[in-house]
């Protein structure tokens, strides 16, 4: 699978996969086949990267399977692009999920230096070499090719939880530090899922059986997975509760808001000014690339090589498409000398959801916003999709064919 962080090969995968996204995804994406040569696993998109990344938008995507399939037959597919958009949702209504995460993850690192033995446990985890076949052979390939199946995420995630008995937190950490897709709000909140926190009293057990049956396809057999947890086992529990938070979201913006110069600043979320269709040209575009703030750990090179060059080959269409010039915001620098030298007083944002990548950029944009000179960029679709993700998903996908008829995806199909 050819994972070039460009918008253009995000927009080839898009073609390659669209006559899948029908029925045939329905009926096989469940099966892990394994990385394979050429356009890799058929019965799956692997377009998560680029959407992670702002090289695709989901609009657009929604709209091009629309346009090949009706949306009874792709309802599968589509509802799982909208799982991505619910997770950011959610999670945006419920910030302390993210930091409570965060400082949890710390002590869970910081345990491992001072417990020789739990240290040894996660190492032979992270490493594949556990002895559970199929957890092994998972490990093994998300550090050396960046991604692994849906399914395989949430087996591994539940083998890791309930037979290995380790920190959920310090599993979601090793997720964002390979994973060429991670995202903040989908990696945390499906981890949390698996272990029964986010369904409080529902987890996911991987069962041997299962992960034989949907691995049969792999080049090397089916998987094995034996010893694992039982029945029995029970789901994680926590004091916490995470009440919900008044979405505060931003309006469309218009020619009118932009009719000053302006710089665009793209980051690892929106790495392509396409899927933010501007409706007025910048005077600069500023990129601020940040993938360590995933993790105090070093990332994978797939990661990182993905997320540092999705934001060049964005910046560079930018240049191109506005015809204006493009300057880098490094990590530690401040952003106001740039703007300056530019001559620009205001700042298109696209939104920053709770996660690293506003970790790391809000606490010099803040004064900025206070200012009033930053315009906060947020497309229709999360602005319609993300007030629903109140509870569980069942409140977003019975909405579904209604916010796709509000921002007029598939009206054509």
């Amino acid at each position: 699978m050819d994972f070039t962080p460009t918008r253009a090969r995000g927009q080839a995968r898009l073609t390659e996969f669209l006559p899948a996204a029908g029925r045939r995804y329905a009926e096989t994406r469940n099966a892990d086949d394994g990385p394979r040569e050429g356009a890799g696993r058929g019965n799956v998109s692997q377009l998560s990267p680029w959407l992670h990344a702002g090289l695709l938008g989901a609009p657009e995507v929604l709209e091009a399977v629309l346009g090949q399939h009706s949306p009874r037959a792709a309802e599968k597919f589509i509802a799982e692009v909208f799982w991505r958009i619910y997770f950011k949702g959610y999670l945006e209504q419920r910030p302390a999920i993210w930091a409570d995460y965060v400082t949890a993850r710390d002590g869970a690192l910081a345990a491992l230096d001072a417990n020789a033995g739990l240290r040894t446990a996660y190492t032979q985890a992270t490493e594949g070499r556990t002895g559970i076949e199929a957890f092994d052979v998972w490990a093994r390939e998300l550090t050396q090719t960046g991604y692994l199946h849906n399914h395989a995420r949430m087996w591994f995630a539940s083998i890791w939880i309930f037979t290995l008995k380790l920190d959920w937190r310090l599993g979601a950490d090793f997720f964002l530090r390979y994973l060429m897709d991670a995202d903040a709000a989908s990696n945390t909140l499906s981890w949390r899922w698996v272990a029964g926190l986010h369904t409080k009293g529902k987890h996911y057990l991987a069962r041997a059986d299962n992960i034989a049956r949907y691995t049969s396809g792999r080049p090397e057999g089916a998987l094995s997975a034996q010893g694992l947890a039982g029945d029995e086992t029970q789901p994680l529990a926590e004091a916490q509760d995470y009440p919900r938070q008044r979405l505060d979201l931003p309006g469309p913006v218009s020619a009118a808001d932009l009719a000053e110069p302006f710089a665009l600043l793209l980051h690892d979320e929106a790495a392509h000014h396409a899927p933010l269709a501007l409706p007025a040209a910048p005077a600069l575009v500023i990129g601020a690339a940040r993938p360590a703030a995933r993790s105090p750990g070093s990332l994978g090179d797939h990661a990182r090589g993905f997320a540092e060059g999705a934001l060049a080959s964005g910046m560079a269409e930018a240049a191109a498409a506005f015809g204006c010039p493009v300057a880098e915001w490094r990590t530690g620098e401040p952003l106001a000398p740039l703007l300056d030298a530019a001559g620009v007083e205001r700042i298109a944002l696209p939104y920053l959801p709770a996660g690293w990548t506003r970790d790391a950029l809000w606490p010099d944009l803040a004064p900025l916003v206070a200012e009033g000179r930053v315009i906060t960029l947020l497309g229709d679709l999360d602005r319609a999709t993300w007030p629903l993700a109140k509870a569980g998903f069942f409140g977003v996908a019975k909405a579904i064919d209604g916010v796709l008829g509000e921002c007029g995806i598939g009206a054509g199909g």
